[in-house]
């Protein structure tokens, strides 16, 4: 294979082979192939795309890449979840304490913060001890009981989705339908995953900004899906503003214990309850969705969720003080305020400028490889919809002291639109694909 070849075919939106595409993963996990190349890649596949063929040879190749995980001995229904990505979206830790309790088996493969958006697998570690590295042995161990895990590949699982997924953060290639297809769908089924709950996030802080783009990616998903027996149901859940108060990664970690412990935001606990639901369905464990939902609910009222969240955190080494609020995390001091510059209603936040400052604080990554600060972030006060009085709180900086935090408050002050009325309210639920499971 001639490299050069098949970048200016592609460039100019021609088709590859699926040996072509294979030769062409095998490559990258060997190390034959320069970042500049890989690059080059990313970006000609982001202007030109890849068709429903050319997206399932990515994907199988970079399953293949590496190493499969069995899970032919956990018991059934084995149900997974992920999001595309947002602001605040901190859902995966208490759904899953939520869908063990509820009697699904969760095996999931978590990423990293992607651009704006953070990271699963950095919200996990910012607990002392919690181990993302996967051991087979103990996931599958987790796996039986309490019922889930959550970690990253590991160096033998879906290598070339690793390679990739870091460039494409610092190459601004991240939203793409193809490739955010081929990365979730390689991790899913290199783990063993055959149903699969999608939350494809759709507004100003996610990758997909309207509801026709995100339409676009769950058919994607969906008809991808299909050439390798993977069940799937994707909803359409709104990121426009922080979902939750937290912004930021230990700072995530402390909500979503609170949403286990029956407490948390409204914003949360619906997204939150609404996708295990669905997982509940798919897995065949209930028929109705408000069921599912009830079912669902009553894990965080009887307290079950969080003692399986508890037992898996424990389980992968992780240590917090579940007697504390802040669950002995520490945080960055409030270094500084974001005020509302007059009596109004505030009608629109630009996320993804939100998920830009908290990574301007060191809560998210500028370059490949690099490391985060867990303890920094952003306590948000007001929703939209709300009512603001002048100088009132909208956000609190969390910063290390010494940081300067006034381009920061400046882009948050420049995020917000604020009016005189009060706007219509906007659902967090903006629908699904298919429309039954």
């Amino acid at each position: 294979m001639s490299l050069r070849e098949l970048l200016e075919r592609k460039k100019r939106g021609g088709k590859l082979a699926a040996g072509e595409i294979t030769a062409l993963v095998e490559d990258t996990v060997a190390g034959r192939i320069p970042d500049y190349q890989l690059a080059a890649f990313l970006m000609a596949v982001w202007f030109r795309g890849l068709d429903v063929e050319e997206t399932a040879a990515l994907t199988r190749a970079m399953w293949k890449s590496g190493s499969e995980i069995d899970l032919a001995s956990v018991p059934e229904p084995k149900v997974d979840k992920h999001s595309t990505g947002g602001v605040g979206d901190k859902v995966s830790l208490p759904l899953i304490g939520i869908a063990m309790a509820c009697g699904l088996r969760v095996p999931m493969l978590s990423g990293r913060a992607l651009g704006h958006t953070g990271g699963t697998l950095d919200k996990l570690e910012s607990i002392p001890g919690y181990s993302t590295v996967f051991e087979r042995q103990r996931f599958l161990r987790l796996l039986a009981a309490p019922g889930g895990s959550i970690v990253g590949q590991g160096d033998d699982l879906v290598p070339a989705d690793r390679e990739l997924y870091a460039l494409r953060d610092v190459t601004a290639t991240v939203d793409c339908v193809p490739l955010i297809v081929a990365s979730i769908l390689s991790k899913k089924l290199a783990a063993g995953v055959r149903a699969v709950v999608m939350d494809v996030k759709v507004g100003s802080g996610a990758f997909m900004q309207s509801l026709p783009e995100a339409r676009s990616l769950a058919e994607a998903l969906v008809a991808t899906g299909k050439y390798f027996g993977l069940r799937m149901s994707v909803l359409f859940t709104r990121m426009d503003e922080p979902l939750g108060m937290a912004v930021g990664n230990a700072s995530e970690v402390i909500e979503s214990v609170e949403l286990l412990r029956g407490r948390g935001p409204a914003a949360l606990r619906e997204v939150t309850l609404e996708l295990a639901a669905a997982m509940l369905q798919l897995g065949g464990l209930e028929s109705d969705a408000a069921a599912a939902k009830g079912r669902a609910a009553a894990t965080l009222a009887d307290g079950s969720a969080l003692d399986r969240f508890r037992r898996m955190v424990e389980g992968q080494g992780g240590r917090l003080d579940w007697e504390r609020p802040d669950c002995g995390l520490p945080l960055a001091p409030v270094a500084a305020l974001v005020r509302a510059p007059r009596r109004a209603w505030l009608h629109a936040v630009q996320g993804t400028e939100v998920g830009w400052a908290v990574v301007e604080l060191g809560g998210g990554r500028q370059r490949k490889g690099e490391s985060i600060d867990p303890s920094v972030g952003l306590r948000w006060h007001v929703e939209i919809g709300a009512h603001a009085e002048a100088g009132e709180t909208v956000a609190e900086v969390l910063a290390r002291p010494g940081t300067d935090t006034k381009r920061v408050v400046s882009r948050l002050q420049a995020a917000l639109a604020w009016g005189d009325t009060a706007p219509e309210p906007k659902p967090w639920i903006l629908g699904r694909y298919p429309e039954s499971v």
